[in-house]
């Protein structure tokens, strides 16, 4: 019977070990890559790294999970060059992490060219489909899922806005990055909406800040004329001379950011940042806790800003419309 008794506990013996492995696992503090390439300059406070990684770890605890006692972050804010994103994906890589948080393309493109393997989370893609980084967005397969900047309407209402702010607007410049397809996405949206509001539009391809101030100083010598910037890395990293210009040829604009109308732009429109980093928590307690990036579904932003600069209004002689003040979730008098 002891024989007996000894063979059925040392079968069981596996069992036990297995569970007690499990529970070993589940209570291992996680690591959680951050990858986020450093704002145009240091000036951007609403969209800076570091107030989006506060506002994802907030969704973290939210969700139960405590900093230091289940998660540590390996945070990498390489500056907005391909040269020096890849150094810290390949460090990310070599560190093995749990997961990874990645903000646009310009982060979210090379990691996937490194690894396959680590599930990421990603924030601010505008299209991950068209870009080839996802297969869909109902499954994104491979290992990489997330959220969204905004969906391409959104490109023709900021058209539709500069019209309702200044209606004697019959052109607009659109800053555009053409070397992304997300560029000629926007592009194309705004293009097809440009009729029904009866303004002409041009695109200013962004490569250079000379060539830049080049296109808009010429297209800026005709009268009731206006400016869109098109959401893009390429098109933020010149946020301050798209803003010089505009004011020195007093253009009517509107913005994807809000940090941007902060310094003078006239108005934005396009995603809440700190609202989607949140979101993207939930990503992570999902894929801690056993789930594949593949089968999570990418998501559009649950929140959108529309901010305007009254005083920039001002200089510029537009009265806005009540229905514009009405709908603003911020006014900066």
């Amino acid at each position: 019977m002891r024989r007996r008794g000894f063979i059925r506990a040392l079968g069981g013996a596996p069992a036990a070990w297995h569970a007690a492995a499990q529970a070993q696992q589940a209570n291992r503090v996680r690591r959680i890559g951050v990858l986020m390439a450093a704002g145009p300059d240091e000036d951007d406070t609403t969209t800076e790294p570091e107030a989006r990684i506060a506002a994802f770890v907030q969704g973290l605890n939210a969700l139960g999970w405590s900093e230091g006692r289940d998660f540590r972050l390996d945070t990498h804010l390489p500056k907005p060059s391909s040269e020096e994103i890849r150094r810290h994906v390949g460090a990310l890589v070599a560190a093995s992490p749990d997961v990874v948080l990645t903000t646009g393309t310009t982060t979210l493109e090379p990691f996937l060219q490194a690894n396959r393997t680590i599930p990421i989370i990603f924030l601010s893609v505008v299209d991950p489909v068209g870009s080839g980084l996802i297969e869909s967005l109902a499954r994104p397969g491979g290992n990489a899922t997330g959220l969204m900047q905004f969906d391409y309407s959104l490109s023709g209402k900021w058209l539709e806005m500069l019209k309702q702010v200044a209606p004697a607007t019959t052109r607009a410049a659109v800053i555009r990055d053409s070397s992304i397809t997300s560029g000629i996405g926007q592009f194309a949206v705004i293009q097809s909406v440009a009729p029904s509001v009866g303004i002409d539009v041009l695109p200013i391809n962004v490569r250079d800040a000379r060539e830049l101030e080049r296109g808009i100083n010429s297209f800026a010598r005709l009268p009731n004329s206006g400016l869109i910037a098109a959401a893009g890395a390429g098109v933020l990293a010149h946020g301050n001379v798209i803003l010089t210009l505009a004011a020195r040829h007093r253009l009517p604009s509107i913005f994807p950011r809000r940090y941007l109308v902060d310094r003078g732009g006239l108005m934005s429109y396009g995603f809440d940042s700190l609202a989607s980093s949140r979101l993207a928590a939930g990503y992570a307690d999902r894929i801690l806790k056993g789930a594949k990036p593949a089968d999570l579904p990418v998501q559009a932003p649950t929140k959108y800003e529309l901010v305007i600069n009254l005083k920039t209004a001002k200089v510029l002689g537009l009265a806005i419309p009540p229905i514009l003040l009405a709908r603003a979730d911020h006014l900066i008098e």
